[in-house]
């Protein structure tokens, strides 16, 4: 009987020596891939900003659907060269010609690119002040999406302004309800309120979509964490806003909160270690 249990205690101590010898041969490989993607991702962003700047020139609306065209093809490129195979999945249909509010969960690092291979239409969406002061990168940031400081009323005013204007040109905007990073093993963190005030106002119909596999390619604890893979997001049903009113802010928030919660729990989102209600 002693050795019966000995045999499965010596195999459990060598597995656990090669696992952590795997780790230590594959990290500097790691590293190298992460250098190699930074490079790349350098290069190719170079590559088009000349485009950027040209685009630049015929305003807000004619220029910044031109460069969110572009934006679009540095991301194909991209993803391509660093081995993210990315697929869209519609639960009820594409809707291409509809014009949206979306929302997403907000986990890495990586949904910023994301949003490109996701949405693959002209659209505006509300990203961190601090990203535009980036040299390069920042001004194409500032010209293919609406900036928001949350630190400032003024300039979050001028922000709901400008998503409310994109609205009346027929154009959908991309907006993260949690604001920054999920940093919980929850599905979501809580949302704000910013994206149901305009959907309400705008009378425009909210579209969730999950980003499943962000998390797993790029863990927002450092950016050595990049690996090639899969990426995925879900379009979930639209959520009709049709004579709703300022009242019913709080309930919208909690419908989409939902549906996006019990979705990213059925599909087994890779952060996920509790299911434990919040209150949004």
């Amino acid at each position: 009987m002693f050795f019966i249990l000995r045999i499965p205690l010596a195999y459990l101590h060598i597995c656990r020596f090669a696992h952590l010898f795997m780790m230590l041969l594959l990290k500097p490989l790691q590293i190298l891939y992460c250098i190699y993607a930074l490079l790349v991702f350098i290069a190719t962003m170079l590559l088009v900003f000349p485009f950027v700047l040209v685009a630049s020139f015929f305003g807000r609306i004619t220029g910044g659907n031109a460069i969110y065209r572009l934006c679009m093809i540095w991301g194909d490129c991209w993803f391509f060269l660093v081995g993210i195979i990315h697929r869209n999945i519609y639960e009820s249909g594409e809707q291409p010609n509809r014009q949206f509010i979306y929302v997403a969960n907000h986990i890495s690092y990586l949904d910023a690119p994301v949003i490109v291979k996701t949405l693959r239409k002209p659209i505006r969406a509300l990203g961190k002040y601090e990203m535009a002061k980036i040299p390069v990168f920042g001004y194409i940031y500032r010209n293919a999406i609406v900036m928001v400081d949350r630190t400032n009323a003024e300039r979050r005013a001028k922000s709901v302004r400008q998503l409310k204007a994109v609205l009346r040109k027929g154009i959908s905007i991309f907006i993260f309800p949690e604001g920054t990073f999920n940093l919980t093993h929850k599905p979501l963190k809580e949302f704000y309120d910013g994206a149901f005030r305009i959907a309400i106002e705008t009378q425009t119909p909210i579209r969730p979509i999950l980003f499943l596999d962000t998390y797993d390619r790029l863990h927002h604890s450092g950016v050595f964490s990049l690996n090639p893979g899969r990426s995925r997001s879900v379009f979930l049903d639209p959520i009709p806003v049709d004579g709703l009113t300022m009242r019913d802010v709080a309930r919208l928030k909690q419908e989409v909160y939902e549906a996006m919660e019990r979705k990213l729990i059925a599909y087994k989102a890779g952060w996920i270690t509790t299911t434990e209600p919040i209150n949004v």
